[in-house]
């Protein structure tokens, strides 16, 4: 907290810039709200405002956030008992938070839960009691009316805020810390790093483990089922498993208190050797930052990773075994790491942590057979206690899949004890030690999943081959695509409808036929479904020059 002095016409930008602790910032990097939460507004945009017709008075409190990673640049210089303050055009910087527009529109909801008059009310219709008021998003008795297991991020940050804030006008805290077991080997408490030297200050504290009550993200839902069933093509045909990420969007999700969820357009399939029982694939894979640019194009961002795990019941009516449920596991712990080392390469930005980031909504989904022997999709994330402790070198896969066994400590890394808290035969919670192996159930968190009622997909066709997929004697060439697209067909929207396929435009654009401006006109075709950006389309170089060679092959 730091304490400003100025008269009632001074300028606010010129105030702080002559704070001793604030002047040696960037003014970009600095934004000003009158409340913890915002809105919070550039402070190079206050330039020229006197305090007075901003509305301030004596003992006014504002809250400052600063942009992290900035580099320190004097914003006031004093020149012969004057004081002149720069003001550099506004601009995000490198530390500058890009969250999610549909968490910065959560963000700005109160998630009251509203609630009719009952029979227990004794007031008009006007009125209000206990009753009836409306309860706050992070209410647990009504998640469990409502079959809701676990709390949606934005609804856990306002329960945060409020019990970490309320009442605490005079400053505001972060709610959110990312949790970091890892030792700290350059600590300054004068010994030598680890593992030659160890204090109270560096080692890691003992850690006790709980099941996560909030998800990043509540809800998978797959815009289309072809989506899917194109998906399993690949084991319906060869028996062997499939893994692939899904792109698509962050929406909000009305079924949850300020829910949020992930809505799959397209499964793009890198290249792996798939076999019976699992498969390989390069991280990172190869075109991957290309494929990312085309999905950026289309208005989509990777939202995770789906895989089969699928093995025929051979009853002849195909249904498929039942190989994870309660009494087995539900993601090995080989899974488990894996999720959370996707989970740390994709973090959620958050102005709500000190260090700008939180956990990740990166999703992981497994495709293999439900208890009545169907196939079904169960989408997981792991909790993030778990990304810290695969980040730490903590645990390592076992060969009993339902458990995570904890590595000893060396002189890359030191393990203290960890524990994990359960019910007992008695119903009383218990701290067990973890050692020498966890229970990966307490490191996951499940999502729920579904189709919409009244599907509308981006990407209206289905039929473009997959790429990558050699196996099944499946190609993509330009004989495919001048067969797919219907190029002699006198109407427009047949090539709107068939050029609106992900899989062919990572296709048409890996070849580089299409100039850069013309591939972000045929993404906007592909996504828009617009009759005049398909003639405009049409009469560019690029797809002239891609009509002369798909009819001349």
């Amino acid at each position: 907290m730091l304490r400003v002095t100025a008269d009632k016409s001074s300028d606010l930008l010129q105030a702080i810039a002559l704070n001793d602790d604030l002047k040696k910032l960037d003014p970009s990097a600095i934004s000003v709200s009158k409340t913890p939460n915002g809105p919070f507004e550039p402070l190079p945009l206050f330039a020229g405002k006197s305090l007075t017709s901003l509305g301030f008075s004596n003992g006014e409190q504002l809250h400052l956030q600063v942009a992290a990673s900035q580099t320190a640049q004097p914003i006031a210089t004093t020149t012969s008992g004057k004081t002149f303050v720069e003001i550099p055009k506004f601009a995000q910087g490198p530390g500058a938070i890009n969250e999610l527009a549909v968490d910065k529109e959560l963000d700005k909801e109160d998630g009251m839960i509203p609630r009719q008059k009952s029979r227990l009310c004794s007031h008009g219709d006007k009125g209000m009691c206990d009753h009836c008021s409306p309860l706050p998003p992070w209410n647990k008795e009504y998640r469990e009316e409502n079959s809701i297991k676990h709390a949606s991020f934005h609804a856990h940050v306002k329960y945060l805020d409020h019990s970490t804030n309320k009442g605490q006008g005079s400053s505001y805290m972060a709610p959110l810390t990312e949790s970091d077991f890892a030792i700290d080997k350059n600590c300054t408490n004068g010994h030598e790093p680890w593992p030659r030297g160890i204090c109270s200050k560096c080692q890691p504290a003992p850690i006790t483990l709980q099941q996560q009550e909030f998800r990043m993200v509540d809800h998978v839902e797959f815009s289309s089922f072809d989506i899917i069933n194109s998906f399993i093509d690949s084991w319906r045909q060869t028996g062997t498993q499939r893994i692939g990420y899904m792109y698509g969007t962050y929406q909000k999700y009305n079924k949850v208190p300020l829910g949020i969820k992930a809505v799959v357009e397209a499964i793009y399939e890198p290249n792996q050797h798939d076999e019976n029982d699992g498969l390989t694939m390069e991280v990172p894979w190869k075109d991957e930052e290309s494929i990312d640019k085309i999905a950026k194009m289309c208005g989509l961002e990777k939202l995770g990773v789906i895989f089969t795990d699928l093995t025929d019941a051979r009853k002849g009516d195909g249904s498929v075994l039942c190989k994870r449920h309660k009494d087995s596991y539900f993601l090995t712990s080989l899974e488990v790491i894996m999720a959370a080392k996707f989970q740390k390469q994709y973090p959620n930005a958050t102005h709500h942590s000190d260090s700008g980031k939180f956990s990740s909504k990166f999703i992981t989904c497994v495709i293999s057979g439900n208890k009545e022997g169907e196939i079904d999709i169960s989408p997981y994330q792991v909790s993030e206690g778990a990304e810290a402790l695969v980040a730490a070198d903590m645990i390592t896969g076992s060969t009993k899949p339902s458990f995570a066994y904890i590595n000893e400590t060396n002189d890359d890394r030191y393990v203290p004890d960890i524990f994990y808290t359960k019910f007992n035969e008695y119903k009383l919670q218990v701290k067990t030690n973890a050692k020498p192996a966890i229970p990966v159930d307490y490191l996951l968190v499940t999502l729920s999943h579904g189709f919409p009622q009244d599907p509308n997909p981006v990407f209206a066709s289905n039929s473009f081959p997959i790429e990558n997929r050699q196996a099944l004697g499946v190609s993509q060439d330009l004989q495919t695509v001048k067969s797919h697209l219907k190029i002699d067909s006198p109407d427009q929207n047949d090539v709107i409808k068939q050029l609106s396929n992900f899989h062919l435009l990572c296709y048409l654009f890996s070849t580089g036929i299409l100039s850069p401006e013309e591939e972000k006109l045929a993404a906007k075709v592909a996504t828009g479904h617009k009759l005049e950006d398909a003639y405009l389309l049409t009469e560019q170089p690029g797809w002239q020059t891609l009509l002369t060679i798909m009819r001349s092959s």
